[in-house]
């Protein structure tokens, strides 16, 4: 394996607040693996710079092997960089299956939609794959808002699967689910190497990504403070203090 993301020194900040601070690390490719951290860690803002959302202060990431830290999202998003949102955001006067459609197609949100109410043949390639590896293929010509939240956020994860991208990156995709909704969207990730898709993989939910990835890495308070297996980092006391206590409160939210 070799690394398909790599991340140096990235720093993060917002005006005063310096949300992400000197984190280097490595994606290898054909991996599940997870990013974790306490509220106010800076998970929501690495995913930010590392997809162009927001461009670091300092630091430096590659993606294949090529310097994307300063492409826009959408250049990223092209060479096979996808993402999902904590909101699911779909469209809910579409199927699911066109949510699909418009999320796989190059000529962009608004022309994709015009093309669909006129009937044009979209390639199906990717949403039908999308539709397979999530489980989706029973709801495709159903409206999102009929469906029940877990299945929902899987439509979310479906959708930034349909282009077939090298690497994935979900932000909190475990958010608002039970028990059993988790256990099936973990299957669903797990699936994903076999598929050609490596994923990173931050949430709050331990239990999830201690049980699906390869390899974690652990934020506080914009620091890596661990990396490991899910073993190691099940062990790890800086973890532990972090999580169960030990740490200094903070109100600056998930950033």
């Amino acid at each position: 394996m070799s690394a398909l993301l790599e991340v140096d020194a990235l720093d993060v900040r917002y005006g005063g607040v310096h949300a992400v601070s000197d984190v280097s690390m490595q994606v290898e490719e054909g991996t599940v693996v997870g990013l974790i951290g306490p509220n106010g860690a800076g998970k929501t803002s690495m995913i930010d710079a590392l997809t162009g959302y927001h461009r670091p202060s300092a630091g430096r990431i590659r993606f294949a092997g090529e310097d994307i830290t300063t492409l826009r999202p959408y250049v990223r998003a092209r060479r096979g960089l996808a993402r999902t949102f904590q909101s699911i955001e779909l469209f809910d006067d579409l199927t699911v299956e066109e949510n699909l459609l418009v999320a796989s197609d190059d000529i962009g949100v608004v022309r994709a939609l015009v093309e669909l109410m006129v009937a044009r043949q979209h390639p199906r390639g990717g949403t039908d794959w999308a539709l397979s590896v999530c489980g989706l293929k029973d709801v495709a010509e159903r409206s999102p808002k009929d469906l029940p939240h877990g299945r929902r956020k899987l439509v979310g994860v479906a959708r930034a699967l349909a282009r077939r991208p090298r690497l994935v990156l979900m932000d909190e995709p475990a958010a608002g689910l039970d028990t059993s909704e988790t256990g099936v969207l973990g299957a669903h990730l797990r699936s994903l190497p076999e598929q050609g898709v490596t994923v990173l993989l931050i949430d709050h939910d331990m239990g999830l990504v201690l049980n699906v990835c390869d390899y974690v890495f652990v934020l506080d308070f914009g620091r890596l403070i661990a990396q490991g297996t899910p073993d190691e980092i099940r062990a790890n006391s800086d973890v532990i203090s972090a999580y169960l206590g030990g740490r200094k409160e903070t109100d600056d939210g998930d950033r």
